[in-house]
């Protein structure tokens, strides 16, 4: 029994779907990274997206959720016509950006005593990647 070799071709996955996947990733795992800092007691402290309540992670279920459109497609699952999948990456990169500004603009009053921390930055330039591979895919499609 011969097995086919299923081999990638490049000219198939765009420069949206390559940034999209590595923007999706990096969303999804910034879940797991320090939003807030801060010394209390001598003690550094760092809070993890996780922590922070339902929005943190709701962003790892939208960066969850683009890669997962963008597996679909790459193994032949394809969106209705009437839902491109470079609108669906969009609004997902819209939805994860505005969860991530909410908690840039308004750190929660547990954590009075941290600033911002890198994870948080991370993760709004994810969330802004994945609006851009949107419109790279929007200007593939055309």
């Amino acid at each position: 029994m011969a097995m086919r070799e299923r081999r990638f071709d490049p000219g198939l996955f765009g420069l949206g779907d390559g940034l999209g996947l590595v923007a999706g990733v990096v969303l999804a795992a910034s879940s797991f990274t320090g939003w807030y800092t801060g010394e209390g007691e001598g003690v550094t402290i760092s809070v993890l997206a996780w922590n922070t309540g339902v929005l943190g992670k709701l962003v790892l279920f939208v960066g969850l959720a683009v890669v997962l459109v963008l597996v679909l497609r790459e193994v032949g699952i394809e969106l209705p016509a009437t839902l491109p999948q470079s609108l669906l990456t969009i609004a997902l990169g819209a939805l994860g950006t505005i969860f991530v500004l909410v908690r840039v603009i308004s750190v929660p009053d547990d954590f009075f005593f941290a600033g911002r921390g890198v994870g948080l930055w991370i993760s709004l330039a994810a969330a802004i990647g994945v609006i851009v591979a949107g419109l790279l895919q929007a200007s593939d499609e055309l």
